[in-house]
């Protein structure tokens, strides 16, 4: 087994590549219609209407990139409150992996916005009994939180000395000093800023579901119950292993490293338990509430199905097979169902799952909101590798060539 290489900048290996060449295409595309959505209003690219006031962008956008960021709160969590010091590895990634993930949660935001421009409103007029209130300032505050969080990292890119080119090379000195006294102060405040953090994810990771309490002639049967707090909260928790993989898997192909497997194949045997407790409270909330009588054949209940069995229990009975995660194929697939059943679970929620009652024909998203969504993701993609070959973000040893 290879000892850890400390976290340095992927700088061997170029930044533009047919695949990035791909995302930027995918990026202008969306630029167009986001653009056109800014300038002309929801009306013009959307199919949302005053009966179905939100759609692909709050399903996706905002409530599944939410839960997909949960990585970076479980495994700071993990290493440094539980002590965990063999983790340590994944925990940069998966600190990127959210600060990206929260910041294009509030870009995909300010696209449903009617009125964008006032997205900051909350922080100036409080409404202390509105749950979208709270997780709308907890979320702003986690957000500052994970990028104070990752100011150690671009401390340690630069305390060595700051070369800015041209003009901007009279601020080296000053930079110098900001950068030395950064590095001496940060680190002591790092343990409340990861407690912090912990706490945050935990407030509005659960009170995403209780958005939906209000809504109970609105929401489908298999999905509303008074714990969705509790189930957003179970869910996201679940996730954030698995989505750490899935990340540093997809991340050591493209950047031609081995996969950090001495420390992936560890971290995801938590995984079944957690997914194990999220499964069977699903289950027992049902028996108790009678729900099982709506397995009746319609598309909510193939779309409940394929939720629970392919992205719960399939992936618990892979990820307790040792061989399964020692396996870099055979964990991605695990990790993948499981990032794809908490993925559905929110389509599910916010948009297959609920039916407003007056509605007289059924949502579907237009072109544009399929393009702004694929274009947030393949930006929130390019901004990643340009950070990871730029900064001390990825451990791992170069991937070993074959013989040919």
């Amino acid at each position: 087994m290879k000892a850890h290489t400390p976290a340095r900048p992927v700088d061997t290996i170029p930044f533009f590549t047919p695949g990035v060449l791909v995302l930027l295409g995918i990026v202008l595309l969306g630029g167009v219609f986001g653009v056109w959505r800014l300038i002309k209003g929801l009306g013009a690219i959307t199919n949302l209407d005053d009966v179905w006031p939100w759609g692909l962008w709050i399903g996706v956008d905002v409530a599944t990139g939410v839960a997909l960021a949960a990585g970076g709160f479980t495994t700071s969590a993990l290493a440094h409150i539980f002590h965990r010091e063999s983790y340590h590895a994944v925990v940069r990634p998966a600190l990127l992996t959210a600060m990206l993930g929260y910041t294009f949660v509030a870009l995909g935001l300010m696209f449903d916005l009617g009125r964008y421009y006032n997205i900051w409103f909350p922080i100036i007029y409080w409404q202390g009994n509105s749950v979208l209130f709270e997780v709308g300032m907890c979320v702003t505050a986690y957000l500052v939180v994970l990028y104070l969080e990752f100011a150690p990292i671009v401390i340690e890119r630069f305390k060595d000395g700051l070369r800015l080119p041209g003009p901007f090379r009279v601020f080296n000195g000053m930079g110098d000093k900001v950068f030395r006294l950064a590095d001496k102060v940060m680190p002591k405040l790092m343990w409340a800023l990861i407690i912090m953090g912990v706490v945050l994810s935990c407030m509005h990771q659960s009170s995403l579901g209780s958005l939906m309490l209000i809504a109970p002639t609105k929401v489908h049967p298999l999905w509303y119950t008074p714990l969705l707090p509790l189930f957003f909260l179970m869910s996201a928790v679940a996730v954030g292993f698995p989505m750490v993989a899935f990340e540093a898997l997809i991340a050591s192909r493209s950047f031609r490293l081995e996969p950090e497997m001495s420390v992936l194949t560890p971290l995801l045997r938590f995984t079944p338990v957690l997914l194990g407790l999220y499964g069977t409270a699903k289950v027992i909330d049902m028996l108790i509430r009678g729900a099982f009588v709506h397995l009746d054949g319609s598309v909510q209940s193939m779309a409940f199905g394929a939720e629970m069995i392919l992205g719960v229990f399939l992936p618990m009975g892979l990820l307790i097979s040792e061989r399964v995660r020692r396996s870099p194929g055979l964990l991605f697939l695990a990790s993948a169902l499981v990032v794809g059943g908490v993925a559905l679970n929110r389509v599910n929620v916010f948009l297959v799952g609920y039916a407003p009652p007056f509605a007289t024909k059924p949502y579907f998203p237009s072109l544009g909101e399929f393009a702004i969504t694929a274009a947030l993701i393949s930006t929130l993609v390019l901004v990643y590798r340009f950070v990871a070959l730029n900064f001390p973000v990825i451990a791992g040893h170069p991937r070993q060539q074959q013989q040919s």
